[in-house]
């Protein structure tokens, strides 16, 4: 197969004359190949040439007018921009592994043994650039016949490959949840026998994979292949103990690691917020903890949202996710998962909406797609009824915002203008007043405005025993 006519970036034709002049061969390689032939959007190319890639990219550089090249001498890799394409050159190597680490001990080698290296027969397919064969494909391990045949292989034995570096697992299931691959029999019970391997993998490495499987059109089917392996205990056992049906007096409770990821597919069917993905996955993980039968009512995960929330910061830590803004986003929706579907089940109050729109602010339509998302029932009128139901919430919280504008409110009466008010110093009495008409705002007993507010201050300051200063 020969395909010159897609290789339209000029990087190719300069980079084939470069080698050509220096008598040494040269291919695009990896990844660039396997979504050329897929089809795929690709922003980047990976060039690999039986010489130094730093100084091919210096020279490749200087042809097309490109000012800066990065260079990372240590790795013998070096990369720039063009076109919008981010372009890295790297020499052909072969690799030979340690037991206790996944840092590989690297020597010059010919394009087939940086083929050998590679972590699947997709990856490892290559097309030359020099004159005589440009476009050529280099296929030594029938990549494009699995391709075709849309499954994930090793080139090599894949006890070897994954125990050589225990990430390819990880990178295997992140493939197969992509581009919705099968991962070859041996290759699953290999990736099971290695499972333990993981261990020398850091989590920032496995956190990447991660997230890239948890920003898939269905992360179930990575988070399956995770589960099945034995890779999900290994770093996110929480997880995996939402796994299990127990049963008692012939009552049982569903599966909830299933119903999870039932919850995260009806999320990325909606928003591509990856941590509004992270609150699917996180909003049930305290259920184990909660789990009760009671006699008469079967079975309850009482707090199992007040839990779990809290559970959330020490999961993050873990995972090397970010302590940040984006943890208390999780953790609030993880919180707040059970509201709405409360409001569902009565009778709608303004002021259950108003404290609802306070407490969610501006993520309460993250929160009302995940409580959606939620609905997973098997029973067809049950969903039909919920969705109607929030649909009346949806409505209701519209015409709340509109009318009272509490969502992210702050009490239009400030403490300082209540310690001014009362010629007062900051005290108890002052966040107690601001306490009482953040409440009366929410109950409705007085609008969401200043003079109303200042009213209702001098009113609560009177019966404090504060008078007002002159």
């Amino acid at each position: 197969m020969n395909l010159a006519e897609s290789l339209r970036h000029p990087i190719f034709k300069v980079v084939g004359e470069i080698a050509d002049s220096k008598k040494e061969k040269a291919f695009a390689i990896g990844g660039y190949v396997r979504d050329l032939l897929l089809n795929r959007d690709v922003k980047d190319i990976d060039i690999v040439v039986e010489g130094s890639g730093i100084e091919l990219a210096k020279a490749a550089a200087k042809k097309l007018g490109v000012k800066k090249v990065t260079v990372y001498k240590n790795f013998g890799t070096a990369m720039f921009i063009s076109e919008g394409y981010e372009i890295e050159f790297v020499g052909a190597r072969k690799e030979s592994y340690r037991s206790n680490s996944r840092k590989p001990i690297v020597e010059d080698g010919t394009i087939e043994d940086d083929q050998q290296r590679r972590d699947f027969t997709i990856n490892a397919l290559a097309l030359s650039l020099n004159s005589s064969s440009f476009g050529e494909l280099i296929d030594p391990f029938n990549g494009l016949q699995d391709l075709e045949g849309r499954i994930i292989r090793t080139p090599l034995d894949p006890d070897i490959t994954y125990s050589d570096d225990p990430l390819r697992m990880m990178r295997a299931i992140r493939f197969a949840s992509q581009l919705k691959f099968t991962i070859v029999p041996d290759s699953i019970d290999a990736i099971r026998n290695n499972a333990d391997r993981l261990k020398i993998v850091s989590m920032e490495r496995i956190e990447v994979e991660l997230n890239k499987i948890m920003m898939t059109t269905r992360p179930s089917i990575g988070l399956k292949l995770l589960m099945r392996t034995g890779l999900l205990k290994e770093f996110f056992p929480e997880l995996l103990k939402l796994k299990g049906v127990e049963r008692r007096n012939g009552i049982a409770h569903k599966d909830n690691f299933y119903h999870t990821l039932e919850v995260i597919d009806n999320v990325a069917m909606e928003s591509d917020n990856l941590w509004l993905r992270w609150a699917a996955l996180m909003h049930d993980i305290a259920k184990p903890q909660t789990k009760r039968f009671m006699p008469g009512l079967g079975w309850t995960f009482h707090g199992h949202e007040d839990r779990g929330a809290r559970m959330v910061p020490k999961i993050f830590k873990r995972l090397k996710l970010p302590l940040d803004q984006k943890m208390k986003y999780v953790q609030k929706l993880v919180l707040l998962h059970l509201r709405p579907i409360a409001l569902t089940k009565e009778e709608i109050t303004d002021s259950a909406i108003r404290r609802m729109l306070f407490d969610a602010g501006d993520d309460i339509d993250d929160l009302m797609i995940l409580c959606r998302a939620d609905i997973t029932s098997k029973n067809e009128s049950k969903v039909k009824r919920y969705l109607k139901n929030y649909d009346l919430v949806k409505q209701k919280l519209i015409e709340v915002e509109q009318k009272d504008s509490v969502r992210n409110f702050q009490p239009p009466v400030s403490g300082e203008c209540i310690m001014e008010t009362f010629g007062i110093p900051p005290s108890a009495n002052v966040g107690k007043l601001k306490r009482l008409i953040k409440e009366a705002i929410l109950e409705g007993e007085i609008r969401n405005d200043y003079d109303e507010a200042f009213d209702f201050m001098l009113l609560k300051g009177a019966e404090l025993g504060l008078e007002k200063a002159n």
